[in-house]
């Protein structure tokens, strides 16, 4: 859908075909938390990630994913992760920066919650913070 203007890919992209159980152009919203799987080699195979495909509702849901698949694509990203809240998001970002001794310089006027992620939460994952001034 690279071809397609920028309000194109808000409306179809993750569903390029209507949905296929409902038939439906706009997607459904999956409120679910559980899946089913066919037998416990197929649901080793989803946890082990060998199987691509729906674990539990918090990793992955159909609706996520095709919010995440539009994001994507209106940002010009290979990807994008769809969060919780702004907390969830800043905290993945800090770990995934920061791992293996990480450290990061920040302004001490940050959000609270990232000040108290840097200085209280992380240095006990080996991630350390200085905070400076910028006055």
């Amino acid at each position: 859908m690279s071809d397609y203007k920028f309000e194109t890919l808000q409306l179809h992209v993750g569903q390029e075909q209507p949905d296929p159980a409902t038939d439906a152009r706009a997607v459904p919203i999956y409120a679910t938390t559980s899946y089913v799987f066919r037998d416990c080699a197929h649901a080793a195979a989803r946890f082990g990630l060998t199987d691509a495909g729906n674990i539990y509702g918090r990793l992955t849901n159909s609706t996520q994913d095709v919010f995440e698949k539009r994001i994507a694509a209106l940002e010009g990203g290979v990807a994008a992760l769809a969060t919780a809240s702004g907390a969830a998001a800043i905290n993945y970002v800090l770990q995934a920066l920061g791992q293996n001794g990480g450290h990061f310089v920040a302004q001490k006027t940050i959000y609270g919650g990232s000040y108290n992620l840097l200085e209280h939460t992380l240095p006990g994952f080996g991630i350390t913070a200085t905070f400076v001034d910028i006055h």
